[in-house]
């Protein structure tokens, strides 16, 4: 079995959030909304989800009727922050453009 992943520190968490702008910090998980109708919503989550599957690891993840929010925290490492979680971020990101999403 291998190793669980590292948790980054106060400061690794800091520099990394700084990289990616409109996500913050709660606790040990990073959070961010996108203002995208449900339907829209919908289909950005299926693109999401299917590149979760391809790099073994998800967001929870919050439908409404105007937005959808992620919420993403390293299970396999206590619930800490680590790299894996701002790479998921990032590719949200890329993915949410790519639906035209409005950042909240």
């Amino acid at each position: 079995m291998g190793d669980a992943p590292r948790p980054l520190s106060d400061r690794e968490v800091a520099e990394r959030l700084e990289q990616l702008p409109g996500w913050e910090r709660s606790g040990d998980t990073i959070t961010r909304s996108y203002g995208i109708r449900y339907h829209g919503g919908v289909a950005m989550i299926v693109h999401v989800a299917d590149v979760e599957r391809l790099i073994g690891h998800h967001a929870d993840i919050d439908l409404r009727w105007d937005h959808v929010r992620f919420a993403i925290t390293t299970h396999d490492a206590g619930h800490k922050l680590t790299a894996a979680d701002f790479d998921l971020a990032a590719r949200i990101d890329r993915i949410a453009a790519a639906h035209e999403a409005q950042p909240q």
